[in-house]
């Protein structure tokens, strides 16, 4: 239980020395998409260049001109995130899974050890509805942004 908030500790002071570097960055004008994003009733196709009318791109020509580009390339961006995310908690799960299992069947009769690989599949569970749940959230944003 130490190592775990010791280890969320440092994360944070990560966060927080890192935050500021993120925030104070200027990003040019523009954003290659990965996947396509649609705000209102406008879909911007992944692969487009999206930037406003006359903005400054140093990654190629601006194909997709609008107004709303910085929510567009929020969201991209938001993707790219609970992408990796997604592939991230999917690799714990399927660990805890394997740690359950294998708990499970080296118990020879420990109920101890038998409810320790329950434990491991249980939190396997609650990780993989994360993990759905964090698919979910590019949608969110777009619900509480109003797009």
């Amino acid at each position: 239980m130490k190592k775990i908030l010791s280890t969320l500790v440092l994360l944070s002071v990560l966060a927080v020395l890192v935050m500021p570097m993120v925030a104070l960055a200027q990003p040019p004008e523009c954003c290659q998409l990965k996947r396509a994003v649609t705000i209102d009733t406008t879909t911007y196709p992944a692969g487009a260049i999206v930037g406003p009318t006359g903005g400054y791109c140093p990654i190629g020509a601006i194909t997709s001109v609008t107004e709303k580009w910085g929510l567009v390339c929020l969201l991209n961006t938001v993707n790219t995130v609970i992408d990796w995310i997604f592939i991230i908690l999917i690799a714990i799960v399927v660990i805890f899974v394997l740690m359950g299992a294998y708990t499970i069947m080296t118990a020879a009769g420990s109920p101890e050890k038998v409810t320790a690989g329950r434990n491991y599949i249980l939190y396997a569970a609650i990780g993989l509805i994360l993990a759905f749940f964090a698919r979910a959230v590019p949608s969110i944003v777009k619900a509480v942004m109003g797009y």
